[in-house]
């Protein structure tokens, strides 16, 4: 059992904070952005995830794609499938996400 609830806050980036938990090669992470998060560089990692609450907006090629509450991710990794991910001013995302390490 993983009690997220019992675990501190992370921040990684201004905008970005976390709650992760590590199981042999596998990482489940608990994520949530502010309209602060930028990415500066493209992301070319696969991410597999849920949007728990909010709405998170992922730019693909200059083309961004939302995702709401109750969907999920999938983005396989890849120069071609690089990504930025954009949250709207005065809004929040929290996100679950699988990852191997």
């Amino acid at each position: 059992m993983i009690k997220f609830r019992n675990m501190s806050w992370e921040s990684i980036y201004p905008g970005q904070r976390q709650k992760s938990y590590d199981e042999g090669n596998q990482r489940i992470r608990l994520v949530e952005l502010s309209d602060e998060y930028a990415e500066e560089e493209w992301c070319e990692k696969e991410h597999l995830g849920y949007v728990v609450e909010g709405r998170i907006s992922i730019i693909f090629n200059g083309k961004p794609i939302t995702f709401n509450e109750g969907d999920g991710i999938f983005i396989p990794k890849g120069k071609e499938n690089r990504h930025k991910g954009r949250i709207a001013k005065g809004e929040k995302a929290l996100m679950l996400f699988i990852e191997k390490t």
